[in-house]
């Protein structure tokens, strides 16, 4: 079931949304979340369809603001909303309140959402593209526990990174940092396949991806030891080679979607690394509403060196006392800080065999 409300009120909206609900026979219930997703009028379609996608594991109001920017100076000065309701059918397990806003009210945003939130239950909030670069400090953001962005939709993805960590309050995320969780687990259960001291790390990937960036420093914050980043054709990530003093480890992924395991003394291992779409990268973040204090970790640890001019010489000789910068925006060399025996207690850790 589908409403068309034009020049509306939230009010109305609401009483739009218990008609539907009496109408179709569908209570209010059932619903864990509101998703509340701040986009623009192209990039509205992907972003609706990835959350219906996650509304199968995660029902939920679905609000979708769009900030409609008139080109006529008459029009900017003309303040009104027009929604739609879906429901049923049309709205997949959950609701779905289609949000368009003009003149002022488009600065006032927060105003329209507050009245059409979920009572009693979680917020979150998506910005596929143009996130603001203080997400808690926007109005927006300011309603929700969780904050989620995606660096790789940024003009600059690696100087976003910095501005992220500048900014970062407890429960900011990022989609960047949500793909690369199948490599971290998997790098996390190849080391705890082996007793051997990890010495230095490369991580290679596309130049601009920040995925490649945030598993580098996650690695570097986790392992305590240089890591080297290089460039190369894609797609994403493509290969995480580690030497230990037992020998190589290797993860290499040249497809993007299947990869291969290589462990010194052990047979090489197909294993499944597909690069995932967004509805289940979303899906993955609505699992967990709590603050991500390893992402607040990796993040921190790399943005000093983000914004370094070049690149130190120190650190090169593998024996993790050296401060290494990163360049932008291709960062090479990194020296961690956490020892790696923290990272047990961590999700997905990496740890080393030995201790230093």
């Amino acid at each position: 079931m589908k409403t068309d409300l034009t020049d509306t009120t939230a009010s109305k909206i609401n009483k739009a949304l218990v008609l539907g609900r009496r109408a179709i026979g569908t209570p209010a219930i059932g619903m864990v979340l509101t998703l509340v997703i701040v986009t623009d009028e192209e990039n509205a379609y992907d972003a609706l369809k990835a959350a219906s996608d996650a509304a199968h594991e995660h029902p939920s109001r679905t609000l979708v603001v769009i900030k409609r920017v008139s080109r006529s100076p008459r029009d900017r000065t003309k303040s009104r909303l027009d929604a739609e309701v879906r429901l049923g059918a049309d709205a997949g397990t959950g609701e779905t309140i289609v949000l368009r806003l003009y003149g002022d009210v488009v600065d006032h945003a927060q105003s329209v959402v507050l009245p059409l939130l979920l009572p009693d239950a979680p917020v979150v909030v998506w910005w596929p593209v143009n996130a603001p670069l203080d997400p808690a400090g926007d109005p927006l953001g300011a309603l929700a526990q969780r904050r989620v962005t995606d660096t790789y939709a940024c003009e600059e993805p690696i100087r976003e990174l910095a501005a992220r960590a500048e900014a970062y309050a407890p429960g900011d995320t990022d989609l960047s940092w949500t793909r690369i969780t199948p490599w971290r687990s998997m790098l996390a259960a190849a080391l705890d396949q082996v007793d051997c001291e990890v010495r230095s790390v490369e991580v290679e990937g596309e130049e601009y991806n920040p995925s490649c960036e945030l598993l580098a420093m996650w690695l570097a914050d986790r392992l305590d030891v240089p890591v080297q980043r290089t460039a190369s054709e894609g797609p994403g990530l493509t290969a995480v080679r580690m030497d230990t003093d037992c020998g190589p480890v290797v993860l290499d992924r040249a497809d993007g979607s299947l990869a291969t395991l290589s462990v010194k003394g052990q047979p090489s291992r197909a294993v499944a690394l597909k690069r995932r779409e967004t509805a289940e990268l979303i899906a993955e973040e609505l699992r967990r509403l709590d603050p991500d204090d390893t992402y607040a970790s990796a993040l921190r640890y790399g943005v000093n060196r983000l914004n370094a001019p070049g690149t130190s010489a120190k650190g090169n000789s593998g024996d993790g006392d050296g401060d290494g910068a990163v360049a932008v925006p291709a960062p090479v060399e990194a020296a961690a800080k956490a020892p790696a025996k923290e990272a047990a207690r961590e999700k997905a850790p990496v740890k080393k065999a030995a201790a230093k």
